[in-house]
């Protein structure tokens, strides 16, 4: 198989982005000559960091253990995020690429600070106001790298803004491929999802930023032909979920408050017995007493946005949190938020649009939804020219990776991916 593999994660990129190539030279490159996989199936609930463990374990959240991208920590006004790759319960690909003696690189791979890759800048924020960014980052990534790659290229960046951040993080991914040239590289740049958050799906700004990615991917294309590596290299331009466009928020803590199910004091929940835990498109909800079940979800079937209301089975099934009791999935449109105060359904007006978790557009909807898939192209070695797939699961990714770094990833929910190979 390859001695090199590349994987390029466009967060939000949706299989609906990949069927006009207008400005887009360097995917249209890799689709005609490579593979493609057209519609990706993702996981529930369609989060950034429960997806990315998906893409290099083969595991559903359940199995792998990031069942979102915060805890449950209510009393927090602001809960922490899966940072670390202790979280992650099995093998990942990048454990088993050092096992195996080869050179592993993330940049801003989620849920992967303080692991051991060997080239990694950690996604990672400050979120106590004891910490800042220079801290956490140097903390949860390689010190020395991550110092060399900010002395070279830290001017290109401003703070965590994108798409400047991008910008920082395509120079650095250019000079690891030339001076260092890993075996392993994943790379999750998160550009177009900023945009779309902001600005709505097929927003102009979110447009602009596919085309920016565009860009990014053919010098990474060029940096492995300057490094002498290109021959030998396979790369993988994926999405791990995509978005729909929003125009409402619903904050369920807000009725569970009103049913005396939680605590709040000055805006922030200190206890509970009933607690719904935001995934965006969808929510979790958690009970001290399980047997409450019926009457919670008499309590939510009434509230306007409700789609659907699975059962703890249900959620199971889909390989979500098995601990929640029920999970909650919203109509197209609304979102939920966690807060406890506020109106129980609110229209999000223009100028909400800056604050914290007021967006034009979000995700983590059930991967049912229509027209809600993401989608994966393959290039390079070993990889059948023109192929087309017209479906495949994203926990079908890892052990395909795997499989073209000839690697061992045991016992993955997904399988390989073999439309794609010579």
């Amino acid at each position: 198989m390859s001695r090199y593999l590349v994987v390029i994660s466009l967060d939000a990129l949706g299989a609906a982005d990949v069927t006009d190539f207008a400005n887009l030279p360097t995917l249209a490159f890799l689709k005609s000559n490579g593979a493609h996989v057209q519609r990706m199936e993702t996981i529930y609930p369609s989060l950034t960091y429960p997806a990315h463990t998906t893409i290099v374990t083969g595991h559903y959240p359940k199995t792998h253990g990031i069942i979102n991208n915060t805890k449950i920590q209510p009393e927090k006004g602001s809960p922490d995020w899966f940072w670390y790759r202790q979280a992650i319960k099995v093998p990942t690909l990048y454990d088993v690429a050092k096992e195996a003696g080869l050179t592993t690189a993330a940049f801003l791979w989620p849920v992967a600070a303080r692991s051991q890759i060997d080239y990694n800048i950690a996604e990672i924020f400050p979120n106590r106001f004891w910490l800042n960014q220079v801290m956490v980052s140097l903390w949860g990534s390689s010190t020395a790298f991550l110092m060399d790659m900010n002395h070279r290229f830290g001017k290109l960046r401003r703070g965590i803004a994108q798409p400047e951040l991008d910008d920082f993080l395509i120079a650095a991914v250019e000079d690891t491929l030339l001076r260092k040239k890993p075996n392993l590289t994943l790379a999750h740049f998160v550009d177009m999802d900023s945009m779309r958050h902001a600005h709505g799906v097929r927003s102009q700004e979110a447009r602009d930023a596919l085309v920016r990615h565009d860009a990014r991917m053919g010098r990474i294309m060029e940096a492995t032909k300057q490094a002498g590596t290109y021959d030998d290299t396979t790369f993988i331009v994926l999405g791990d979920h995509y978005q729909i466009d929003v125009h409402s928020v619903i904050r369920l803590n807000v009725l569970f408050a009103t049913q005396g199910w939680l605590n709040i004091q000055h805006g922030e929940i200190t206890e509970w017995d009933v607690y719904a835990k935001s995934c965006d498109g969808s929510c979790y909800i958690y009970a001290k007493n399980t047997e409450q079940a019926l009457v919670i979800r008499k309590a939510i079937e009434g509230v306007e946005g409700i789609e659907k209301i699975y059962t703890q089975e249900e959620a199971e099934a889909f390989g979500a949190d098995p601990t929640c009791l029920l999970m909650i999935e919203a109509k197209s449109g609304y979102y939920f938020k966690d807060e406890g105060v506020g109106m129980t359904v609110q229209e999000v007006a223009a100028q909400d649009i800056g604050n914290p978790d007021f967006y034009r557009a979000v995700h983590g909807y059930s991967p049912r939804k229509p027209d809600y898939a993401t989608t994966m192209i393959a290039f390079g070695k070993g990889i059948k020219k023109g192929a087309v797939v017209p479906q495949a699961r994203l926990i079908d990714e890892a052990p395909t990776f795997a499989t073209i770094l000839d690697l061992e990833l045991r016992n993955t929910a997904g399988s390989v991916i073999k439309g794609i190979f010579e």
